[in-house]
């Protein structure tokens, strides 16, 4: 049986000239088949879901898959540190967006896990834009549902194992990994969040974490000891334990990403960010999100842009890891 050739980015001059909008000038799937069969052939599928029903102070997040396919445009296939040609090595296509009633939650956390599950069924990678941070549940219900507990590297200015307590919500954008840890999604030890400097609700927002064997890798520790050593650190840490990214772009410093909710200062730069992801070459990364970008609220696009890269760099890791895969067959 022969093998399918990459469906690889699409020329500048095509993109220019059929006025359309993919992420990465990517391939479009075809959105009238139902099930796998929409993503059957592809290695990675880029998502958008536009939600921001779960916010607890500055929406917006719900436009980041629009906005974030316009400047992806802007990002080339090769990768300069990593010498791979990630739109040719690896298949990537847009998913479209997940369709759901707006102002029903539990219909979209449904839906959500939903169409992930449908992409892990065709044997792609879910690549998962959003929205609020929320999303990050259902998404690793469907990913733990096929891989069993995961390891995840959660950056992020919060913890986001809040409660009920101080919202009446128990499924706003604060809480996704309580949630996550009551529901052994994540494997104990396994979860490192990275980035943290937030203000807690209460003392019990870490104790979860500590008492589950997280780790927590607070901006001065990172300032401590560099991002290379934290990256390292996790993947002695993880192993080849399957593992998901959750990227929330407030993990960044305002100064480098405006354009979110819920901004906290003194957070990682640009360079960080990207640097740690990057340096988790090696991992078996099975998923990724990146969430809470809010255009409107953005300055010239530069958190738009930084979110382009930082889905570059974990589609990367994908491409990577295929590359290897193959040159260890042959």
């Amino acid at each position: 049986m022969c093998e399918e050739t990459p469906m690889p980015q699409q020329p500048a001059s095509a993109y220019l000239r059929h006025g359309q909008t993919p992420f990465f000038r990517l391939p479009v799937v075809d959105i009238t088949a139902q099930g796998p069969a929409a993503y059957e052939g592809a290695d990675a599928i880029v998502l958008g879901v536009p939600w921001d029903g779960s916010v607890t102070y500055r929406p917006g997040a719900r436009f980041a898959p629009y906005e974030l396919r316009r400047v992806s445009a802007m990002v080339q296939s090769v990768h300069p540190v990593h010498a791979v040609d990630v739109f040719t090595a690896l298949d990537v296509r847009d998913g479209g967006n997940v369709v759901f009633p707006p102002f029903d939650p539990e219909a979209t956390r449904a839906l959500i896990q939903q169409e992930v599950a449908h992409i892990l069924g065709a044997g792609a990678r879910p690549f998962v834009v959003g929205g609020d941070h929320s999303i990050a549940l259902p998404i690793m219900r469907a990913l733990a549902g096929v891989h069993g507990p995961l390891a995840v590297v959660h950056v992020d200015a919060h913890l986001d194992t809040s409660t009920a307590a101080v919202w009446g919500e128990p499924y706003h954008h604060g809480t996704p990994f309580r949630h996550a840890i009551e529901q052994d999604l994540v494997a104990r030890g396994a979860l490192h969040q990275v980035g943290i400097r937030a203000t807690w609700g209460g003392a019990d927002e870490a104790e979860l974490v500590k008492s589950h064997d997280g780790t927590i890798y607070t901006v001065d520790r990172v300032a401590d000891e560099g991002i290379a050593k934290v990256a390292s650190d996790i993947c002695t840490a993880v192993g080849d334990r399957p593992v998901y990214i959750s990227f929330d772009v407030d993990g960044v410093d305002p100064a480098f990403a405006p354009g979110t909710g819920t901004p906290v200062p003194g957070g990682l730069s640009a360079r960080e960010a990207l640097r740690l992801i990057r340096e988790l070459q090696g991992i078996n990364l099975v998923g990724m999100d990146l969430v809470e970008v809010a255009p409107a609220l953005d300055h010239a696009d530069i958190t738009l842009h930084l979110g382009a890269h930082v889905l570059y760099e974990g589609l990367a890791l994908a491409a990577l890891a295929k590359r290897e895969r193959e040159e260890g067959a042959e």
